[in-house]
């Protein structure tokens, strides 16, 4: 696999996060996340095969870009024990986390400088820029250098699983007594996160694995390939994982919230779609390219343009009697206010559909309860959509017999004309109660 994808990957979550290291670069969270993406960037950076030639070329030593890589892991894995300690404590209120972190990059220090002496103290002339480890296996000092260095990042990754796991669980419980999108979206990046660091942990142990069986005179190089596969797939995990609470409230606010939006307005645009029939379409154009964001305003637009056109049609006494009776139901006052309003504006679109003169008065005090209820509730568009189905149109004949406006037949036709009669539609009459 190409190893330049991972590192391109942590190389795109660390440039996003670039803004949050300036503003809060006193924060040692912060500073402990970016320097672990930055360092994960790194190792695979040079630890792909160009990069290995062009560094064992330039300082003219065999293999040095193994002991840089190494090196690299090792400060990595002191990376993540770093940032396990600072997400575990508050540093502000308690010093013994900072001697703790101090003890970490000692430790890690020491496992660096013990790598560099393995390296010079031991003989590797041949250059081996993908089966280092398994060439090397049963090398003196090149096979402790390789141990420590493994053993260091599996311990590191291990730990770090277990640190995110347990408080995606703490926010699981948390939320329970107080559930918000940001704590969702930070237990679920912790998952990821939580997932990544296992499938490192898989990584080294399959490395591991191949340099036992090199000593008993096994070739399990592929199993040692293999494991590279799983680290650029724990790479990307914890890539996702960090982006998740970064970019996912904006993802949810621009893109998810504005589609439950929209399908949650379908009914309200399905009803105002049958204002004028052919003309009851949606007028405002909306460009093929457009987000949902857009998408939403010139709905909207549309549907308050419809409501518009239908103000003189609608009745104040439908309104006031469908809010009573939903407030008789148990409703709340925000539920109550859109069961009026729907059942207003399906009267109000039945009423032009049957050719019904408008009344202007009725209207306008129609307008102004609607104007106020925009005012005082959110979403106000959301639930007189939510509440249209409860109140089907007064043709379909699924109406409970409460809720049927009366309706008189129009004057039959006169039987002295000549050519084809030609009925009146019925006419509903508004202004008597159901």
């Amino acid at each position: 696999m190409n190893l330049y994808i991972p590192a391109a990957a942590l190389g795109i979550v660390l440039v996003v996060k670039l803004p949050s290291l300036v503003r809060r670069w006193s924060s040692p969270v912060v500073r402990s996340v970016n320097a672990v993406i930055f360092l994960q960037a790194a190792a695979f950076f040079f630890s792909a095969p160009p990069t290995i030639a062009v560094v064992n070329e330039m300082t003219g030593v065999s293999n040095f870009s193994a002991v840089l890589v190494y090196c690299v892991l090792s400060a990595y894995a002191c990376a993540c024990r770093v940032l396990m300690e600072n997400w575990r404590e508050d540093v502000e209120v308690l010093p013994r986390t900072r001697r703790r972190v101090r003890r970490w990059i000692w430790g890690h220090g020491v496992v660096t400088v013990l790598l560099i002496g393995c390296f010079v103290w031991g003989e590797a002339p041949v250059e081996r820029q993908r089966d280092f480890e398994t060439y090397y296996a049963n090398t003196p000092f090149m096979r402790e250098m390789v141990l420590l260095c493994l053993f260091a990042v599996t311990a590191a990754a291990a730990a770090a699983a277990a640190a995110c796991w347990k408080w995606a669980r703490d926010i699981r419980r948390e939320s329970h007594e107080r559930k918000t999108p940001a704590g969702g979206l930070l237990r679920m990046g912790l998952t990821v996160l939580a997932v990544g660091f296992l499938t490192n942990v898989t990584y080294g142990t399959a490395k591991l694995a191949a340099v036992v069986a090199a000593w008993s005179g096994r070739d399990w190089e592929p199993l040692n390939r293999a494991a590279m596969s799983f680290a650029c797939l724990g790479t990307l995990l914890v890539a996702v994982g960090f982006l998740i609470p970064i970019v996912g409230p904006w993802i949810t606010s621009q893109v998810f919230g504005p589609l439950r939006t929209l399908r949650s307005l379908g009914p309200l645009r399905r009803t105002m779609c049958r204002v004028g029939g052919p003309r009851g379409r949606m007028r405002l154009p909306t460009a093929w390219y457009a987000g949902p964001g857009r998408r939403l305003t010139d709905r909207m637009t549309d549907i308050h343009d419809r409501m518009l056109e239908l103000g003189a049609y609608c009745s104040e006494e439908v309104r006031a009697d469908a809010y009573a009776r939903a407030r008789e139901g148990g409703r709340t006052e925000a539920e109550s206010v859109a069961f009026g309003l729907a059942a207003m504006f399906r009267a109000a679109v039945d009423a032009r559909a049957l050719g019904i003169p408008a009344d202007k008065e009725q209207g306008v005090a129609a307008v102004r309860a609607l104007r106020a209820a925009e005012a005082t509730y959110r979403d106000l568009l959301v639930g007189i959509s939510r509440a249209l189905p409860a109140w089907p149109s007064c043709r379909t004949g699924r109406l409970p017999e409460r809720q049927i406006p009366r309706v008189r037949t129009g004057t039959p036709p006169d039987s002295r004309r000549t050519g084809p009669p030609a009925w009146r539609p019925p006419r509903l009459d508004r202004h008597v109660r159901p």
